[in-house]
């Protein structure tokens, strides 16, 4: 590494940018002290969401504070700036950078990792828009979460049958690892909630679960989806395959098999697309819209540029002709390599490939519940579901948020779940505004 410094870029704080950072860090002390090397990580949120957490925060197993770890906490040795990247000019090695607030402006770089990660991918559909709500943040499992509660309230409170049906259904469409533990961790909490309504049983909440293809979790193997399959549909969980939404204007829900219903709560789970950034300026995409890398995780014919997780297209070396699926097992292995790749950059070493191998995949389906084929070893029931949580919380990044799941699950073993809903956290002037409205009368 010459004597001028060296700015490294990181546009997202997802497992990608923060695991990449954290490796920097700790591999480059020396430099960023001396100032050697700068490193900023721009992210609308100043926070990394531990996303295969996201269900049981939903469910209110775990606080949601616990499955975020702050930015600038963990990564003292960067610059953590709060906004967009709206265009990459990689020719002039400049971002244009949108802050939370205040006027836009341009960052220079040296090298820049791209790992602004995805968003949920949509199909025009009619009315999705108005009643859908995604699963991939803090903010969308809380306030599901209380939907979920609050539609018991108000099943409770009518004597109208249809506001009641209505109310008391409840649509996911996608059956990936998303959908299914999401609907399964809720299902769960909805059921135990039912025993302090007087006039609602379990057999009243109806849960539908729609998906296009022929199977659930193809991530855990034809064998373990299918047994995963029977037991949402003993749960009478009305599971839906080869079928897809049609429209739901109006909450009122119609989907390909023919089927009709009225529905006032519908979570889009069916997949996710590149971050709109990856196509914001002049680094290659590949045929499906992502950064197109090499196997060493730089961007396909250009110097000074990493790529990786949901917003890259990765080569799978170990299954030619394929790439690297989007899932956290291979953003977090995938930052790893990553950061040692610019590491060796920075001292003139040879850059190494990303080779990974297929650890498994394990799924929670609510309390004592779970799926999982790890190491060829297929597991379900409690076995599964403690190998699920024995995973992710190695996976948790740093001590302190190990701790805070570890002591949230164990309060969970002797006190029973909350059951309430804070709908009104969502819009906390209501109250305000109608006293002042009140006010003036």
């Amino acid at each position: 590494m010459n004597g001028t410094s060296k700015h490294i870029l990181i546009v997202g704080g997802g497992y990608v940018g923060m695991y990449t950072a954290l490796r920097l860090q700790r591999k480059l002390r020396r430099e960023l002290r001396d100032g050697r090397v700068r490193m900023t990580l721009i992210d609308p949120n100043s926070y990394m969401t531990y996303q295969p957490f996201l269900p049981e925060a939903a469910a209110g197993n775990l606080s949601p504070r616990h499955v975020v770890v702050p930015l600038r906490r963990v990564l003292p040795q960067a610059e953590i700036l709060n906004g967009v990247v709206t265009e990459v000019d990689h020719v002039a090695k400049t971002v244009n950078f949108v802050p939370a607030e205040g006027d836009p402006g341009k960052i220079s770089y040296d090298i820049i990792v791209m790992a602004a990660g995805s968003i949920s991918r949509t199909l025009p559909i009619p009315g999705l828009t108005d009643i859908g709500i995604g699963f991939k943040t803090v903010g969308e499992a809380i306030a599901l979460r209380n939907r979920v509660l609050h539609q018991l309230d108000v099943a409770e409170s009518t004597q109208d049958p249809e506001v009641r049906r209505r109310a008391l259904t409840f649509v996911f469409v996608g059956a990936g690892f998303a959908g299914v533990e999401a609907l399964a961790e809720l299902e769960d909490m909805a059921k135990d909630s039912t025993r302090y309504y007087r006039n609602i049983t379990p057999s009243d909440v109806r849960w539908v679960l729609v998906e296009a293809t022929n199977r659930v979790l193809p991530e855990v193997g034809p064998e373990m989806g299918q047994w995963t399959l029977e037991q949402l549909r003993e749960r009478n969980i009305d599971v839906r395959l080869d079928t897809r939404l049609v429209s739901c204007v109006g909450g009122h829900v119609v989907l390909s098999d023919g089927e009709e219903f009225d529905a006032e709560t519908l979570v889009w789970t069916a997949g996710v697309k590149p971050s709109p950034v990856a196509n914001a300026g002049d680094l290659p995409l590949d045929e499906r819209g992502r950064i197109k890398t090499t196997t060493r995780l730089t961007v396909a014919g250009t110097a000074d540029a990493y790529s990786a997780g949901d917003v890259a297209g990765v080569p799978d070396v170990t299954n030619p002709g394929q790439y690297c699926a989007p899932n956290a097992q291979h953003a977090v292995r995938q930052a790893k390599v990553l950061a040692d790749n610019i590491v060796h950059q920075l001292h003139g070493e040879e850059l190494v490939d990303y080779r990974h191998k297929y650890v498994g995949s394990v799924a929670g389906l609510g309390l004592y519940q779970g799926v999982a084929n790890v190491y060829g070893v297929k597991l379900r029931g409690l076995p599964a579901w403690f190998m699920h949580r024995t995973y992710h919380l190695s996976r948790v990044p740093t001590l302190n948020r190990k701790v805070r799941v570890v002591v949230d699950w164990t309060l969970a073993l002797f006190f029973k779940r909350e059951t309430i809903s804070l709908g009104e956290m969502e819009h906390p002037r209501d109250g305000f505004r109608a006293a002042v409205a009140s006010n003036r009368r």
